[in-house]
């Protein structure tokens, strides 16, 4: 049997709903990165990867809860160019989830960041403002009230329609502007003849290839080629009669993780005979157990034995 006692927290707290907390396809991490995000004082700038720095999560797990909260609908991206002709990731996060439109609504409100501006400091909290009334000591050492005035326990009824999100000027992170990927042409004519490797993947959204050409130029910016490419994808799918549902995402996934690039071995380096072997041949009878050698005195091909 378990019991909860739960104190509310005087001040510095963020609400958040069950269906977040409990969202049965969010790992932890992802639930942790959105979180703290959500938590960080308005106007912040803190990008995501900062934040999973901060928050103890790895590089592999951060890329794993970013692709889970981007499918989701919390997390949204964008690339912007810049003035200055320089290019910029805007990054939304939302409490609840969002469509691409409903994103888009949202960035497009947001100003662009100048071309000289590389990073966005950390805004610090304002003074919190004292809680109204006399301090109270917090209720512990007891069994919490039976009723505590309001069902929290349970999510809410499927039947219950989600209201029409606020619409208000967006949290956006832009990471410092970077120079456009000397590959993504190369990476985006990669991406566009997959559909001639397989017939399993002639229908890869259309929206979804500028994100897959992202994905590939980080191979190629790797040192590996078109052909490496193309051969890890057409390893990474299913079987002779499997059913792709998804193709885009398939491609999505065998892409995301880029491997070191193996260095062509060398050549094996011939065999050096011994000086007190050089000049000696090979018996060619075919009678010998082991390799019979011999020093010949003109052309001859069968040692003394074997010709006598």
């Amino acid at each position: 049997m378990i019991y909860r006692n739960v104190i509310s927290p005087p001040r510095a707290f963020t609400q958040f709903s069950h269906e977040l907390i409990r969202h049965p396809r969010l790992r932890s991490d992802a639930v942790r990165l959105l979180t703290w995000q959500l938590s960080l004082p308005r106007g912040a700038r803190e990008n995501l990867s900062r934040t999973a720095e901060r928050a103890g999560i790895g590089a592999t797990a951060f890329t794993r809860a970013k692709r889970q909260l981007m499918d989701e609908g919390f997390l949204h991206e964008r690339r912007v160019q810049v003035a200055g002709g320089r290019w910029a990731t805007q990054q939304l996060v939302s409490s609840r989830p969002l469509s691409p439109e409903q994103a888009v609504k949202l960035l497009s409100r947001t100003p662009l960041p100048t071309s000289h501006e590389a990073a966005f400091p950390q805004v610090a909290p304002g003074r919190a403002t004292p809680a109204v009334g006399a301090p109270t000591p917090p209720s512990t050492d007891r069994h919490p009230d039976k009723d505590p005035g309001e069902e929290t326990s349970y999510l809410p009824p499927a039947s219950e329609e989600a209201p029409e999100p606020v619409e208000e000027a967006p949290e956006t992170v832009e990471e410092a502007p970077g120079p456009e990927t000397p590959h993504l042409d190369d990476a985006r004519a990669l991406i566009g003849a997959l559909p001639l490797l397989s017939p399993a993947l002639r229908h890869i959204p259309p929206g979804m290839r500028e994100e897959l050409t992202r994905l590939a130029a980080r191979w190629l910016d790797a040192g590996h080629t078109s052909a490496d490419v193309h051969e890890h994808v057409l390893r990474g799918l299913p079987g002779a009669g499997t059913p792709v549902h998804r193709p885009g995402g398939l491609v999505r996934y065998l892409l995301r993780d880029v491997p070191a690039r193996e260095l062509p071995r060398p050549a094996p380096i011939g065999t050096r005979l011994s000086p007190r072997l050089e000049g000696a041949r090979e018996c060619l009878s075919g009678t010998h157990t082991h390799p019979m050698l011999f020093r010949p005195t003109a052309d001859e091909t069968l040692c003394p034995d074997c010709r006598t």
